[in-house]
């Protein structure tokens, strides 16, 4: 079975202007996501999938293979569920490792733990995705949700609960287009720290981003 990185990335960006492209760190949040992809042992390729010519030449000229995305799947009304069939029917692998631009401070050690958890998953799980614990005490309808108001625990002693964050996801081609998501119908939730799972989706997010990964990288 072929295993190959996806990396998705779209030109219109409005909180931060062309982020996937704007210099970062001395380069790029796309070129720094694709090199990292290209080193990772185990993979049979790495496909970026953009609906930017600009970006699409990029990856190919760093080494990865490259898919046009129809304007329809870039645009930010199409509902995202649409956007990952379309990106899977397109997709020339058994297995996906789908990871985003945006989040350059996960490590290659984690991508290559999280493959290797992959491959060695029980058939009760079809995907297996990164996400971050919560310890936080959190509120709905002006109700506690996960802790006793009465009996406030530590936030160390809250409830293990686990949000998404979308760095990594790994799972089958056909399991994204019956599922019309990256997350499968019974998914396997790999916790990884905050500062890995940062994800760059305002101005405040790219300059912390760029801070951490200069001070980790000694640039």
């Amino acid at each position: 079975m072929k295993i190959k990185a996806l990396i998705p990335v779209r030109s219109g960006s409005v909180r931060v202007k062309n982020k996937n492209l704007a210099p970062f760190a001395g380069s790029s949040l796309l070129e720094i996501k694709i090199k990292q992809m290209l080193r990772i042992p185990g993979l049979d390729g790495v496909v970026v999938n953009s609906n930017s010519d600009e970006m699409l030449k990029l990856a190919h000229r760093l080494g990865a293979e490259t898919v046009k995305r129809d304007e329809y799947f870039a645009s930010s009304t199409v509902p995202i569920n649409e956007v990952y069939v379309n990106i899977a029917q397109n997709f020339d692998a058994d297995i996906m490792v789908y990871t985003n631009a945006t989040n350059p401070l996960l490590k290659d050690e984690t991508i290559q733990k999280m493959l290797g958890t992959y491959m060695n998953l029980s058939c009760e799980f079809d995907s297996l995705n990164s996400a971050t614990p919560v310890k936080e005490f959190l509120w709905q309808n002006n109700k506690a949700i996960n802790y006793d108001p009465n009996h406030m625990p530590k936030s160390q002693n809250l409830p293990d609960i686990l949000a998404l964050n979308f760095a990594v996801n790994i799972l089958e081609r056909k399991t994204i287009i019956q599922a019309r998501s990256i997350v499968g119908k019974k998914p396997c939730l790999y916790p990884i720290d905050e500062i890995e799972a940062t994800d760059i989706d305002n101005k405040i997010d790219f300059t912390f981003a760029e801070f951490i990964y200069k001070k980790t990288n000694n640039l």
